[in-house]
């Protein structure tokens, strides 16, 4: 029997930062790092777009976000590890509908440090290219697309590679002791009861019990406390042992466009937004189609979030799919961005988001002597590091999590009974 401390079950980007900031905050602790796969964040983490913001109106999401992003510039401009972080920044494009739901909410999130600038239709038809009223195209009225009024360029933000965020956290918790064993399926949770009695099937209801180890292809491992950091997975492994993981998983998808046409490149290198010399990473109103510059690829990141009619499935190896791309996304991509017309991917895949159907913001908690760090539905390579933090702080029995920037964060408020999540306004 192979005991430890503590048994992390998931090395994507959450179970990651959970297994470091343990390590970091428990060094005499024997912890183990589990994972299916033959490495580090090769699931869902490495199908990730690694797009960051702190430009959001709860105060949860902005501080989770903000806290995990100044990390990630301080382990870059600082101390040297390149993360590929390209602070392209964020641009919503604004219908005329939506900048009426919008502008006072936005008016009150600059006033407390979340940073934007305004650009008005016709700055963004100069510098993109861009066709800003489309509604006189009849294609675009029957699909309900509306003209772009504003653009609400969000500062603090971009894109950075999720691969070297997972290399920086699994090398400092092997170097500091964490142990991690990789192609190695969990295939349950073991229940043990608190006193054995030599008993068929134990525990019986009446015993006091608790989940002790795991079970897998490599054979058990036990340890005084288990945590379940498996993403879309969570819910696989504690449904049949009783416990609600909050989250559903649901396929993502990711396009990849070359920026071989001139147009293309022009709009892929425009300059006055950024020091990068890029455009920003652009979002549509209507769907929310996300267009993600990568220079280094010489071209585009394309996505969008389906909601109704794309069912919450497990899938262990998602694909993305043509024909989304081919009736969904070009064909309203195209009518604001006639750069796109006539370009197809060369590359596509697809992942699945846990998500946390209620508030779209992570879970820790514990229960049964369980912890659970899932859910971050889609932001948490965003939200990575401070979620971690907040782990290791539930762990140690401790109210409050401390933060990078020496920012306190009750840990309850991202538990299942204690709650205190507002409401997210600026949903986009």
């Amino acid at each position: 029997m192979t005991e430890f401390d503590v048994i992390i079950v998931g090395a994507g980007i959450l179970g990651l930062s959970t297994a470091y900031h343990l390590k970091r905050e428990n060094p005499k602790k024997k912890i183990l790092l589990i994972d299916t796969l033959s490495a580090a964040g090769q699931a869902n983490t490495a199908k990730s777009n690694a797009c960051y913001r702190n430009f959001f109106s709860s105060e949860v999401n902005y501080t989770l976000a903000d806290s995990s992003v100044n990390f990630y510039l301080h382990l870059q401009r600082d101390l040297g590890y390149d993360l590929g972080m390209r602070q392209t920044g964020y641009l919503f494009l604004m219908s005329e509908r939506r900048l009426r739901e919008v502008s006072k909410l936005i008016e009150s999130m600059k006033k407390t440090g979340r940073e934007c600038r305004i650009y008005e239709k016709e700055d963004l038809k100069r510098m993109l290219q861009m066709r800003t009223e489309v509604e006189i195209d009849e294609e675009a009225r029957r699909m309900g697309l509306g003209n772009i009024e504003k653009g609400v360029f969000v500062v603090k933000a971009g894109h950075f590679h999720a691969d070297a965020l997972t290399n920086y956290y699994e090398s400092e918790f092997k170097r500091i002791g964490g142990q991690t064993l990789y192609d190695t399926n969990v295939s349950r949770l073991i229940i043990e009861p608190s006193e054995k009695l030599g008993l068929p099937d134990e525990p019986r209801v009446w015993q006091e019990a608790r989940i002790s180890g795991v079970k897998t292809n490599r054979g058990e491992f036990f340890a005084s406390k288990i945590v379940i950091a498996a993403g879309a997975w969570s819910s696989s492994l504690l449904d049949p042992v009783g416990i609600d993981a909050h989250v559903k998983p649901k396929k993502r998808q990711i396009f990849v466009v070359k920026a071989e046409k001139k147009s293309l490149s022009r709009l892929l290198n425009t300059k006055g937004f950024n020091e990068e010399g890029t455009s920003p990473i652009t979002i549509l109103p209507k769907p929310l189609i996300v267009t993600k510059p990568e220079k280094e690829e010489n071209g585009f990141w394309i996505s969008c979030s389906d909601e109704l009619g794309r069912k919450f499935m497990l899938e262990e190896d998602p694909s993305a799919e043509e024909e989304y791309y081919n009736y969904d996304i070009y064909l309203v991509l195209r009518l604001y961005f006639p750069q796109f017309e006539g370009v197809r991917p060369f590359r596509s895949w697809a992942g699945q988001y846990a998500i946390n159907t209620i508030d779209g913001v992570a879970y820790v908690f514990e229960e049964e002597g369980l912890m659970v760090v899932t859910g971050a539905s889609g932001s948490g390579v965003m939200k990575a590091d401070s979620i971690g933090r907040i782990a290791s702080a539930l762990y140690a029995e401790e109210k409050y999590a401390e933060l990078f920037g020496d920012k306190d964060f009750r840990v309850s408020d991202l538990g299942v009974k204690e709650r205190r999540v507002e409401p997210e306004q600026f949903v986009t």
